[in-house]
């Protein structure tokens, strides 16, 4: 098996972790198998990668996407190392409000399933971590949103004290007053 599947403690928020094949050469791993992810009930049909560069103390988030757009995204570090996010925003759920943290990185090659319906953030940890982002639907500017990230009743424990925000992430409001 190429992969092994981890509950988050959050419903269809899921730590995968690829297995790596090392030789006198190097390593081989497979990235992504559609249907390994199928038979663990996650999907297989992402219709959009996206890769960002972020210098150490960058913190890129919380967003989501809503309606038609909301997307289910698969996330992975491939050189440095985030403390990465999910927060539940779907009303109904149990675990609403609730979030996730994980530390992804190079080394580790943990993944993070985060389904739609949910906030996403990370911070970086290193200079010039490369993070990939596999999503289940295209972006839509109409449809983002987004929670800020020290929103005092998230409570989001980051270990970065010092970080690199944008304006745009700055003024995101928080969860009580996001349009989810």
């Amino acid at each position: 098996m190429p992969f092994e599947f981890e509950s988050s403690g959050l419903a269809e928020v899921v730590v995968v972790q690829p297995r790596r094949f090392p030789d006198g050469r190097g390593w081989f791993q497979e990235a992504f198998k559609a249907s390994e992810f199928r038979r663990h009930g996650l999907p297989a049909d992402f219709v959009q990668d996206n890769l960002s560069c972020s210098a150490k103390g960058t913190l890129r988030g919380i967003h989501f996407q809503t309606g038609d757009h909301a997307q289910g995204k698969l996330v992975q570090v491939l050189a440095g190392a985030v403390w990465d996010v999910a927060v539940d925003l779907r009303r109904h759920s149990p675990t609403f409000g609730k979030w996730f943290g994980v530390e992804l990185s190079g080394e580790n090659r943990k993944m993070l399933y985060i389904p739609p319906g949910f906030g996403h953030g990370f911070v970086a940890l290193q200079d010039q971590t490369l993070f990939s982002y596999k999503c289940t639907a295209e972006y839509s500017q109409a449809s983002e949103g987004g929670i800020v990230w020290n929103d005092p009743d998230l409570a989001i424990r980051w270990p970065v004290t010092d970080m690199l925000v944008s304006p745009k992430d700055a003024a995101l409001p928080p969860m009580a007053k996001a349009a989810l």
